[in-house]
């Protein structure tokens, strides 16, 4: 593997969800401490299963991993450290300040941009103290700081000036100002990252556009922050000898072949190692032993006999309940790569198909299913929210209002913070709550919905509410439509994932952050299951019975309501093949299926 060739001390692995990531760094840090290094593994990932991966109880302390000779484990609950995180900000000022403003505060210090910062926090020491971790040769992060995050923490600004002068309006202000004391460790811990003799962060993507992209925009904003010792890892990728089982295997190999043909430009010239997707659990020693070693994709298979289906709901189920409304609000909500924007165009299609007027909206980048769709359909209306343009006019319009009345450094600080993906969150949000409105009278499906984060900026009490008030203007009526999405009556919240373990997690995880925000998913949806289709390629087998167990805490533990939509040969792209996601009875993978329309 050509990441691991003369590795240096800090290597970090980073990526999509679901991508793998954990499972690459556990299997170097196991190939390192073979080596005869000394190796400390860190996951700071907030659904870490490092310890499940291992079969030990890990934690927030450093743990030797008694299976492996020279490994020692540490889990930083990123949870936990922003909760001491807010208590550092907040301790202070209670009892000294309203209650009301008190709340503004921790509400402020409640989204993602306070855990990606307090789990910074945790482990710049790991980066910056040579005390702590002199006893290591090696020190594996599972889950890298994001280039947002690191672009902060340069900033040279006085932050707490900033907020006490009363000037700090926008998203991501109040997580900085419990910064300033410890700006000497995060510069060096800064510097280290970008040292190349210490520091190789690896990119991790699958054979699939939508990671593929998402490690090239990665890789574009680290490299711009001096971030350029990368690799690129692609993980999972169909073995050629499996093509040939049946023409399920077949089609999903000819689809990733094709896809790593049209590599994104800024990764074509990354050193990269490709990886096959494994038939068994990379859980336990031997699994992990095995990941990255070049041995037939099918050598630790638990299980290679065909399984039935499961008897669980389909899509077309879920859509008959939401049509008996007659309208309403649809939206579909997850993480990136999971299929919302074509569950979203299915959905749409289906209700539109049935005679209901249908408003699809979609901030999907690519937007190849509203070129797809557009004329094809009656009852259907397509619209495009480009996140790009509603951003830059959201940021306009901030600098225009509150920007106008601050000195150029003020303007500065002001301009910086509004680069941070909460900005995009708020601007998209806007740009959907004029879509929203229109649920009184027809269907509404909306792709890509805002996370439960930003919902409860949005929501929020006290003084931030009215600092976003002040910044969105009199005319952007942002409660209505959030008191709309709080109501069962009118929006039906889907969660779509994927029947792995990582992306139920962070589905769970999603789920958590919408009851916050007083919002209750109204079901979920597994999306491209194995499980749900008949295969008789070994490795597809295998693949199916791992799913079977996150489809049953699906049902048993999260969901409602669920469904479950089979993984198919062809891209479902087109009214015909959109509809057959949505048919009762949908015919899996049968040899006329193949090609393309």
């Amino acid at each position: 593997m050509k990441f691991l060739q003369q590795a240096p001390r800090f290597l970090f692995f980073t990526g999509k969800g679901g991508v793998g990531k954990t499972s690459i760094a556990c299997a170097t840090a196991v190939q390192l401490a073979a080596a005869g290094q000394r190796v400390l593994l860190v996951s700071t990932d907030p659904a870490s299963n490092v310890g499940q991966v291992f079969g030990m109880a890990i934690g927030n302390q450093i743990t030797p991993v008694a299976a492996v000779p020279n490994l020692s484990a540490l889990e930083i609950d990123p949870q936990a450290a922003a909760q001491a995180y807010r208590d550092r900000i907040v301790g202070p000022v209670r009892g000294l300040l309203p209650e009301s403003v008190v709340k503004g505060i921790e509400e402020q210090l409640s989204g993602a941009c306070t855990t990606e910062i307090a789990a910074f926090d945790e482990f710049t020491a790991l980066l910056t103290d040579s005390a702590l971790t002199q006893n290591f040769d090696h020190i594996v992060f599972d889950t890298a700081p994001t280039g947002h995050t690191i672009r902060m923490l340069q900033l040279p600004g006085a932050w707490s000036g900033f907020l006490e002068d009363g000037k700090g309006d926008a998203s991501c202000l109040g997580p900085l100002a419990g910064l300033e004391k410890q700006r000497t460790q995060y510069k060096a811990a800064v510097e280290a990252l970008a040292d190349a003799q210490k520091t190789r962060l690896v990119l991790v993507a699958r054979a699939q556009a939508a990671t593929l992209n998402e490690a090239a925009r990665t890789h574009d904003e680290l490299a711009g922050i001096g971030l350029s010792q990368q690799y690129l890892v692609i993980n999972g990728v169909f073995p050629a000898l499996e093509a040939a089982h049946d023409p399920l295997a077949q089609a999903i190999f000819a689809r990733e072949q094709a896809v790593l043909a049209d590599l994104p430009q800024a990764l074509r010239d990354l050193p990269t190692d490709r990886i096959e997707l494994k038939a068994f659990n990379l859980v336990g020693l031997a699994a992990l032993q095995q990941l990255l070693a070049h041995t037939r994709s099918t050598e630790l298979a638990t299980e290679t006999v065909p399984i039935q289906p499961p008897h669980a709901p389909s899509l077309s189920s879920l859509i008959d309940e939401i049509a008996q409304d007659g309208h309403g609000l649809v939206m579909l909500m997850g993480k990136g790569g999971v299929g919302k924007t074509t569950l979203a165009a299915a959905v749409a299609v289906a209700l539109a198909t049935r005679g209901y007027p249908v408003h699809l909206s979609t901030s999907d980048p690519a937007a190849h299913l509203m070129e797809t769709l557009d004329g094809t359909l009656d009852h259907l209306t397509l619209s495009r929210i480009d996140p790009h343009e509603v951003t830059q006019a959201y940021r306009a319009q901030v600098l225009a209002s509150k920007g106008a009345q601050l000195d150029a450094a003020g303007r500065a600080v002001l301009e910086e913070d509004l680069r941070s993906p909460c900005t995009e969150e708020i601007a998209v949000f806007q740009a959907f709550s004029r879509v929203i409105r229109e649920a009184g009278k027809k269907f509404v499906v909306m792709d890509t919905a805002p996370t439960g984060h930003t919902l409860l900026l949005l929501d929020a009490t006290g003084a931030y509410h009215r600092d976003i008030a002040r910044q969105m203007g009199p005319q952007a009526h942002f409660t209505t439509p959030m008191m709309q999405l709080q109501d069962p009556r009118q929006t039906k919240v889907l969660i779509v994932t994927l029947a792995e373990t990582t992306p139920v997690l962070e589905a769970a995880n999603l789920q958590a952050d919408l009851r916050r925000a007083g919002i209750e998913p109204w079901a979920w949806v597994l999306n491209n299951c194995v499980a749900a289709t008949q295969v008789s390629s070994p490795l597809l087998q295998a693949r199916a019975h791992n799913e079977l167990r996150e489809i049953d805490a699906v049902a048993q533990q999260h969901a409602s309501r669920y469904a479950l939509v089979p993984l198919r040969q062809e891209e479902p792209v087109g009214v015909q093949r959109l509809l057959q996601l949505t048919s009762p009875s949908p015919k899996l993978n049968s040899p006329q299926e193949i090609g393309h329309d």
